[in-house]
């Protein structure tokens, strides 16, 4: 049967068009069940006697929720109590309408056979499609083709019978005109909550429901504590005039009664809002976007230089505002201010379940407590559960539902526990989930499009394909590396130049545009290395076998090949895809230890040190255009390799090898990045350093003043010329602690697409223009630039999306996301580690130098860990400190000693396990002795980053 749907659309000329579109039904679609006689059905999804025990439906039954059910509530549908659920056609189309990630949680539900959830598609169905009455509502009508199809199947499988009695179909829906009909048609329809509750032998899904409107008042106080947040309409006429602006909200790490609201303006220009105190603040939650409205000039203060954590007893809802927002805008005025103002709506919401700990009411009995987020920029979180005591000492997740006007902290819900806290598994999952790092397991429909193995080259694979399997290539990579992206080769050539090779991994023959592994790969973006553990972007096959140049194997690549002096000036340049067999897989120090042993004259150790002389020559180069040479601190984990635990600790030593492979990749990515850019001048992927703004450079520049040197930030030359000569007598590491605050100062270095930008320039290697090229394996943008580039030199075809500048642009944004969200996450397991190690060192006494100082602290850098920590000065002694701070300076006194930025100390450092969702490296003071007073620490900050140089 065949029926038509008719609609207009605007046309970007501002006309409007008339599309009609054929909408076919059927009467053959299957209805699912087992029981039934009728469908002839090759396959079924919901069981013949689903036994999921009610005490308001005691009789079998499949469930239909509507769409705000499964909105508000994926998690109960997610738990595996719930089973035989009828997903209709109607409620999929509007969950992928109105939120991507439960639609694709959804879709994840009904693709798990063990739940037998199954899709209904009742919108081709002849007897349960409606066509839209005059007048009605698109969610009227909706509503009521859920209410048809449930009617349907409550007829359709009265004609059979499982086998402990008649099949009935439970609608679920919290809309009470909707109920009200249903019940009008006779259909069993109840409230999610209700049913949910009833539910036999599961009082756990309880706690998994999320609050409905009704429910989120009734642990609330009537106590107004926030300003209602103004309706989208107004805030919508607000930014249109000027007076709102729209923004992401960051929250503070450091304290949580500030945060900023980042607006970006057009085209470069953006602009902080500072936000200060909880009404201001105004229930905004981290990454929301907000919009916010400028307090008059006069009422702008500054940044506070107070540290505070809100920590301890729930504060409560009629509680006055306390001495901490006082200090905090007392502290303020005292310096320069920065434009301020304060929330008054929220435009989206960007919430996700929080992993975190129950901190557990001490009232007896109570079910209302407080969970406390891993991530101190998250407010604490009201739940209500019946398990506190099982899940005392466990990581669990929470989703917050709401922030009533009426209550200090945000509402919420209880999805799951991850396991015990301080279990290494367990953090390892906290901090993936908290970073947001897709790891689960490659899917069959991605693994579907690996080569079959064994796997060979043949003569198709050949074909646009240069052979290069006679040259000396060898790879050079840190210990341990499977997933070898990079090769080189250097050689003399008969004329008397040089031809030096970079030859990177092809993995773009392998993942072709489209299928699922390369929609997979693309979502991931990157591989995230942690302590002892790698999330691939690819599956291992190809990360570790077929796409990594080991040694005495042929292998696919992509060839960048330079003809050069041996000045180091390229003459010619080519690209070329190859074939290539690789004669020594070499870590870094292997490497340095050929070319330095003057005994060795073998080809692959000519190869290293011509190598090796070009690289220096280029470096130089580089640095005489004004590239930044910046400092960063990286350490490494020596693993037990029975129980996986940290022995060691030790800072990275940086090689000659580790200068020459970088040089290499950095001139193959910026020669990749011009050619595509040359042939694709709309839709190349690129990569770009912005330069940092004016104010970034504060903290370095008073820094270097409070010694009496003189840093120049007009240009990146000047400030590299300027880091190149600063020195102190006697104090032989000031040059790497103020290299190490210039890196502070920069900005991220971010993906972009050509036709969507015109800056270009990467700040930090002083290029006009900049790619990346050399990872395939571990970075997806590299496979984009791998495929642009075979385009243009006419060794592959191209595809729709790869020349579509909108699209590029939001894979770039992506790829961005994904790229910061990973050094967070090997951060994060770095800080772990760390933990580990201490726990089972004890104490130790290290020398350290202050990096910063604040108000009530100074931050301590330990550099022969890479650490970094915060050596609070409280009270918590009878006797007060005094404690005396020059922002200017800057300074801290406390009592009769002063700190200075790059003071040397002396700290004990120790494992605090006394939180245990916050456990943190302890430091004390040894030296200087600072008499009165007792000193804390937070955790400490790992700095273990990765090179600045972006190769």
């Amino acid at each position: 049967m065949l029926k038509s749907k008719t609609f207009v659309k605007k046309t970007r000329s501002g006309g409007v068009m008339k599309i009609v579109r054929e909408h076919y039904l059927r009467d053959d679609i299957w209805c699912g069940s087992e029981v039934c006689t009728e469908c002839k059905q090759e396959s079924t999804a919901l069981q013949r006697d689903p036994c999921l025990e009610s005490n308001l439906c005691s009789y079998p039954h499949y469930v239909i929720p509507d769409t705000n059910v499964v909105l508000h509530q994926i998690d109960v549908l997610e738990d595996q109590v719930i089973r035989n659920v009828i997903i209709l056609q109607t409620v999929l189309a509007e969950v992928r309408h109105r939120s991507a990630p439960i639609y694709k949680r959804l879709k994840d539900i009904v693709h798990e056979k063990e739940k037998n959830f199954y899709t209904f598609t009742n919108e081709h169905h002849r007897e349960t499609f409606i066509e839209r009455e005059p007048g009605e509502s698109a969610n009227d009508r909706n509503d009521r083709a859920i209410r048809v199809a449930a009617k349907w199947y409550s007829e359709h499988l009265k004609k059979s019978e499982s086998d402990t009695g008649p099949l009935k179909v439970v609608l679920l829906t919290n809309d009470q005109g909707n109920k009200q009909k249903a019940e009008e048609s006779g259909l069993l329809v109840y409230k999610c909550e209700e049913y949910i509750k009833s539910l036999i032998g599961n009082p756990e899904l309880v706690d998994r429901l999320a609050l409905s409107n009704d429910d989120k008042n009734d642990i609330t106080s009537s106590k107004v504590l926030f300003p209602e947040h103004l309706p989208l309409s107004r805030i919508q006429a607000g930014l249109k005039n000027g007076t709102f602006l729209q923004g992401t909200f960051r929250a503070s790490r450091d304290n949580y009664l500030e945060a900023t609201v980042f607006v970006q303006g057009e085209g470069e220009e953006s602009t902080e809002v500072l936000i200060q105190g909880l009404q201001n603040l105004n229930r905004s939650v981290y990454q929301d976007v907000v919009a916010v409205q400028l307090l008059p000039r006069d009422q702008w203060v500054a940044p506070s230089s107070v540290v505070l954590q809100d920590e301890g007893a729930a504060k409560d809802d009629n509680e006055e505002e306390g001495e901490e927002e006082k200090e905090l805008r007392v502290s303020a005025a005292e310096a320069a201010r920065k434009p301020t103002g304060r929330v008054v709506g929220i435009i989206k919401r960007n919430w996700r379940p929080f992993c975190g700990m129950l901190n557990a009411s001490i009232i007896k009995g109570s079910t209302r407590h407080l969970f406390t987020p891993a991530d101190r920029r998250i407010p604490r979180i009201r739940i209500e559960t019946r398990q506190a005591d099982a899940l005392a000492g466990q990581r669990i997740m929470v989703a917050i539902d709401g922030w009533p006007k009426h209550s200090r902290y945000p509402n919420g819900h209880f999805v799951r526990s991850l396991g015990s806290a301080g279990d290494k598994e367990t953090e390892q999952q906290v901090l993936l989930l908290e970073h947001d790092v897709p790891h689960q397991a490659f899917s069959q429909a991605v693994l579907s499009f690996l080569p079959t193995m064994p796997w060979e080259i043949t003569p198709e694979v050949m074909v646009n394909r240069e052979d290069l399997r006679s040259l000396t290539v060898c790879s050079v990579d840190p210990p341990g590396c499977t997933d070898i992206d990079d090769a080189l080769h250097c050689r003399e050539l008969d004329n008397g130049n040089l031809e030096v090779g970079v030859h990177i991994a092809d993995v773009s023959h392998f993942i072709r545009p489209g299928n699922a592994m390369d929609k997979e790969a693309a979502n991931r973006g990157t591989t995230v290395y942690l302590c002892g553990k790698r999330i691939d972007m690819v599956p291992e096959l190809l990360s570790s076998n077929l796409c990594s140049l080991r040694s005495n194997v042929e292998r696919l690549a992509f060839s960048c090949i330079w003809e050069i002096n041996h000045e180091a000036e390229i003459l010619k340049t080519r690209f070329t895809k190859s074939v290539i067999k690789s004669k020594a897989s070499l870590t870094y120090a292997e490497a340095q230890m050929r070319i330095d042993d003057t005994t060795q004259t073998d080809d692959v150790t000519k190869n290293l040190r011509g190598l090796n002389k070009l690289a220096k020559i280029l470096k130089k180069h580089r640095i005489l255009k004004g590239a930044l040479t910046l400092s960063s601190i990286e350490v490494r984990f020596h693993i037990d390799s029975e129980t996986h635990d940290p022995i060691d600790l030790q800072t990275k030593e940086l090689m000659e090898t580790n200068s020459m492979v970088e040089e290499f990749m950095l001139l193959a990515n910026i020669s990749v990045a011009q050619k595509i850019f040359d042939e694709f001048p709309d839709c190349a992927l690129l990569r770009k350093h912005p330069a940092p703004p004016p104010s970034n450079y504060d903290i370095l520049l008073k820094a270097a003043k409070s010694k009496a040197v003189e840093i120049h930030t007009d240009s990146a030359k000047a400030l590299a010329d300027s880091l190149d000569v600063a020195r102190v007598d006697g104090f032989p590491y000031f040059n790497t602690l103020l290299r190490i605050l210039a890196t502070r100062c920069m900005m991220q270095a971010v993906y972009f697409c050509s036709g969507m930008d015109s800056d270009f320039h990467h700040y930090g290697l002083a290029s006009p223009i900049y790619t990346h090229f050399t990872s395939p394996i571990r970075r997806y943008a590299d496979i984009i630039v791998h495929r642009l580039l075979a385009v243009a030199i006419a060794a592959d075809k191209t595809y729709p999306d790869l020349m579509d500048k909108q699209k590029q642009s939001a894979l770039s944004n992506n790829l961005n996301y994904r790229h910061k969200m990973s050094q967070y996450a090997q951060r994060a397991s770095v800080a772990f580690h760390t933990q580990l190690f201490f726990k089972s060192r004890g104490i130790l006494n290290e020398e350290g130098f202050v990096l910063f100082v604040r108000k009530n602290a100074i931050i301590v850098l330990i550099p022969k860990f890479g650490l970094e920590g915060t050596v609070f000065f409280d009270s918590k002694n009878k006797v007060v400190p005094k404690v005396v701070f020059d922002e200017e300076g800057p300074s801290l006194t406390v009592e009769q000693h002063t700190f200075h930025i790059f003071d040397r100390v002396m700290v004990t450092i120790s494992l605090d396990a006394s939180n245990i969702q916050h456990q943190k490296i302890r430091m004390s003071l040894i030296e200087p002795v600072v008499p009165g007073v007792s000193v804390s620490a937070p955790e400490i900050e790992p700095l273990a980053k990765k090179p600045r140089l972006d190769r």
